[in-house]
């Protein structure tokens, strides 16, 4: 049989299968708790993001079920286990994710502010306009908010640079992504980041590049603590507290 290519594994999926197979094994019973994030990450020796992704993505897969403010349980379910879905085993981790965002979208931060004209303004403050409008409608401003990083790209003239963005901003609407922002994105934590929006397209206006990088990274580390919050602070089921605009 001729060798497969191999391709590295996320960190986060080497976390879910290792988990999912002592469950397959026996080893936490249906109904069963499994340990605390912080016992995991010990465990294992990884980041708690890592381990939270992981519990995520076995909970997308129909492994697990979390219940804030109690743990994260066994479900009872047949063996052998279907294979993950496609989308959920090659999702890139979402807080993985802002991270990269962070150290890419910085820099066209930077440089938007010396290249921006006018129109770029303009999209800019029509895309945190758009947000805002959605949010008073109840609707998760997700079109904005794409809008606006893809309008600070732009800036840069740059095409790999543009679909690099518009491929991380794009991974936001996988299932992983998805169940996560369920328990950790609401109103308040919205209002949070169109604030934080205003405050880019100020820097970037003002033709401060230190200013808009420090602004888009501030954006980025503020988006991964909501992420990564206390369970005691998402809902208290997962039901996405904004609707969601297709």
């Amino acid at each position: 049989m001729p060798l497969q290519t191999l391709e590295p594994r996320r960190l986060y999926r080497q976390i879910a299968d290792q988990l999912s197979a002592l469950i397959a094994k026996g080893e936490f019973a249906a109904g069963a708790r499994l340990p605390a994030e912080r016992d995991l990450a010990k465990q294992l020796g990884v980041s708690r993001p890592s381990v939270r992704e992981a519990l995520i993505a076995l909970e997308v897969e129909g492994w697990v079920e979390v219940r804030t403010g109690s743990g994260v349980y066994v479900l009872d379910r047949p063996r052998p286990a279907p294979a993950p879905a496609p989308e959920a085993s090659t999702e890139w981790g979402p807080l993985e994710l802002i991270r990269a965002r962070r150290v890419v979208e910085g820099e066209t931060a930077a440089i938007a502010a010396t290249t921006a004209r006018r129109k770029d303004i303009e999209a800019m403050t029509r895309a945190i306009e758009l947000m805002r409008g959605l949010a008073d409608r109840n609707v998760m401003p997700l079109e904005g908010d794409r809008a606006f990083h893809m309008a600070i790209v732009e800036c840069c003239g740059n095409v790999v640079l543009s679909e690099t963005v518009q491929g991380f901003w794009d991974s936001r609407r996988g299932p992983i992504f998805t169940r996560l922002g369920g328990y950790f994105e609401s109103m308040k934590s919205w209002r949070s980041a169109i604030a934080e929006h205003e405050a880019i397209r100020d820097a970037i206006a003002g033709r401060d590049a230190e200013g808009a990088r420090r602004a888009m990274h501030a954006h980025m580390d503020k988006s991964h603590q909501r992420f990564s919050a206390s369970w005691r602070r998402a809902n208290l089921f997962f039901q996405p507290p904004m609707e969601t605009r297709k």
